[in-house]
């Protein structure tokens, strides 16, 4: 594949992933009709080939695979996309330390502008 192609595939794969996580729609869509749902995502599969989606797949999401896989499937007109499980994003409620330090509240700088003034 070359770069072009590999960069139009890298687009329309994350948008198909971030559409199935997001939507439910969308994620139904994917399972009874693959074909229209990765065109909607802009991954076209030739009339005559087969689509396997192979859901909650385990470990780390491998884009080489996943490219490698692609690329096979326009060679054998078989196409298999894994769509990992929706990544899990843990919130917490910050502490007054961890707000200090992102608002710029940790010791040892000064409020004015620089030239740094302050060591007079």
């Amino acid at each position: 594949m070359d770069p072009r192609d590999r960069a139009a595939f890298v687009d329309a794969y994350t948008k198909v992933l971030t559409n199935c996580w997001s939507s439910e729609d969308f994620a139904d869509k994917l399972k009874t009709d693959p074909r229209a749902a990765l065109a909607e995502g802009g991954l076209r599969v030739p009339d005559g080939a087969e689509v396997e989606i192979v859901r909650n797949v385990v470990g780390e999401p491998d884009l080489e695979k996943q490219i490698a896989l692609w690329t096979e499937g326009e060679e054998t007109g078989r196409y298999v996309l894994h769509v990992p499980a929706t990544p899990r994003i843990y919130t917490r409620e910050l502490t007054d330390n961890d707000l200090g330090s992102v608002s710029g509240g940790s010791g040892g700088a000064c409020c004015s502008c620089c030239p740094c003034s302050c060591s007079t």
